[in-house]
């Protein structure tokens, strides 16, 4: 049961109605908001967005610039405009800056081959009619979720931070309800494609949210890393209204002054522990209940990108490659440097009057009797083997760390042989591939104990009759990359020979299963078309 209303108690903090420790909530808050630049720096080493900014030149003059975000890796002797260096002018101006965001690319290769396709969360039950309704459940309540778009958007958090959090929420009431027409479907005897039917409804009532560690924070249960004995969400974010923040002076007003004004923004703050939840929204609280079908269990599941052992946080894939990135583009932007001074080719004349005079243009002929004239040109982009070499050794560096060849993303820089198309994919890309498999480790886990979340959920609100050995639930993952019709076919058969159903096998593959009445239809309709 919810209560909704203003706060009461002057004493009153967060945490303290759900059984957690306020004055370790307010800690750990703090910690959070001392930690946000370094994540904030993660996700600017990805997106690499364009940062604008004004200010007021030694003419006095409003003069914007425009930086990119990784711009901030580079030296001051290519960025230009350092202080406190006096008679270098090294750092006189700002030279050529060149950027390649090597990250993002590998940060979306690595995800595509992740959740490029839909996983499928299946049911281990014995019974073929309870696997199936569980099937349905789940897979309704992913899909009313994002579907594979919210592992996709997961999945970025966690390569990007490190780890990602997954919170369930449940609507009650509406469980409630699905619960009841469940039961009243069982003990009318309804059909088995009935109660299919309702749990694809029932998926509405549940709702899986990605949480970022820029809002989440953990508190951990003191005798294993691993548990949580509560859950914070805490951000800053706007309000839907408009508050006045100061005297603006008009510019085209004779002198005159009016108030600015603002989007208003408030914290909020959401605190899950063993007794139910609060939510405190600008210092207020807003709302209290017990969990309601959740009573007693934190509804968030935590997924390491890559698991690092003894630690909540997991190993995000964009921090290893900040030196690379930072090398990379400092080299490129020295040598867009070095090309600018270069690429005009000039000439000295020696005994040519009038040379100076002259256009230097194609079809122009110079003539003197000074038999000791000459004419000498120098300049032109010159070739250096050692900077392309370097460059190029970068570029491997990046490659070994992320694990993410050009092949990836469709670049072919030399032959692979005289393999086939799938075993030549496979020989390029086996530390894509083999990375891929670990974090299949950690992010199936917390699809599995989410979806198990879900399960247990439903089946307290009566909305599904399940054994407990029943609501155990496995993920069965695609193959990354693309498969001829030989090795589809023979993955087929081998899975048919293991007992796997002909359904299951042919989801698994994409493959949308004909019934043979849909066929002997089909074919009496081409007959009487005939």
């Amino acid at each position: 049961m919810a209560s909704v209303g203003g706060r009461q108690d002057g004493e009153a903090r967060p945490g303290a109605a759900v059984g957690l420790d306020p004055a370790l909530v307010d800690h750990l808050i703090r910690g959070q908001e001392q930690g946000a630049p370094e994540l904030e720096r993660f996700w600017a080493y990805y997106r690499n967005p364009a940062i604008h900014t004004t200010g007021v030149g030694a003419d006095g003059l409003t003069k914007s610039s425009r930086r990119l975000a990784q711009e901030e890796g580079l030296p001051a002797r290519v960025t230009g405009g350092r202080v406190g260096v006096v008679g270098d002018d090294r750092y006189a101006e700002r030279r050529e800056v060149v950027i390649e965001n090597d990250i993002a690319w590998r940060v979306h290769a690595m995800i595509d081959f992740l959740f490029g396709k839909q996983p499928t969360i299946v049911s281990t039950a014995q019974s073929e009619a309870t696997r199936e309704l569980i099937d349905e459940l789940v897979e309704s309540a992913w899909k009313s979720s994002g579907g594979v778009e919210l592992l996709q958007d997961a999945a970025l958090i966690g390569h990007v931070y490190g780890h990602v959090d997954l919170l369930l929420r449940v609507d009650d009431e509406a469980l409630s309800s699905f619960g009841r027409r469940a039961v009243k479907l069982r003990a009318s005897g309804a059909s088995h494609h009935a109660l299919r039917g309702l749990m694809r409804q029932a998926g509405r009532a549940f709702r899986i949210e990605p949480v970022t560690p820029c809002r989440g924070i953990a508190v951990s249960d003191p005798s294993d890393y691993r548990a949580l004995a509560g859950y914070v969400i805490h951000y800053e974010r706007e309000a839907n209204e408009v508050e006045r923040v100061g005297l603006v002076r008009r510019l085209a007003g004779k002198g005159r002054s009016e108030w600015g004004r603002r989007r208003r923004t408030e914290t909020y703050t959401e605190v899950f522990g063993p007794g139910g939840r609060e939510l405190w929204i600008g210092g207020e609280l807003i709302e209290r209940d017990d969990g309601g079908v959740l009573s007693g269990v934190v509804p968030v599941a935590h997924v390491q990108n890559m698991s690092q052992p003894l630690r909540y946080e997991g190993v995000g894939d964009v921090e290893p490659l900040i030196p690379l990135q930072d090398e990379l583009n400092t080299r490129l932007s020295d040598r867009a440097s070095r090309v600018t001074l270069q690429s005009f080719k000039m000439y000295l004349a020696k005994g040519i009057d009038g040379f100076d005079r002259m256009p230097v243009s194609p079809g122009t002929v110079w003539s003197t009797d000074n038999p000791e004239a000459s004419i000498d040109s120098f300049g032109g982009d010159a070739a250096s083997p050692s900077e392309d070499r370097h460059i190029g050794e970068i570029r491997q560096a990046l490659d070994k760390v992320s694990g993410v060849p050009p092949v990836a993303s469709g670049v072919i820089e030399a032959r692979v042989g005289n393999l086939t198309s799938a075993n030549a994919l496979r020989v390029t890309m086996v530390n894509l591939i083999s990375r891929t498999n670990r974090k299949r480790v950690t992010y199936g886990r917390g699809m599995v104990e989410i979806s198990e979340m879900v399960l247990a959920a439903a089946g307290d609100s009566g909305l599904i009759e399940t054994e407990l050995g029943d609501r155990e639930l496995k993920v069965e993952w695609p193959d990354p990359l693309p498969i001829g019709d030989d090795e589809l076919a023979a993955s087929a058969r081998i899975r048919r020979e293991l007992g796997v159903p002909d359904d299951r096998i042919a989801e698994h593959f994409g493959i949308v299963p004909v019934s043979e009445d849909s066929v002997e239809v089909g074919h009496e309709a081409i007959q009487e078309g005939k």
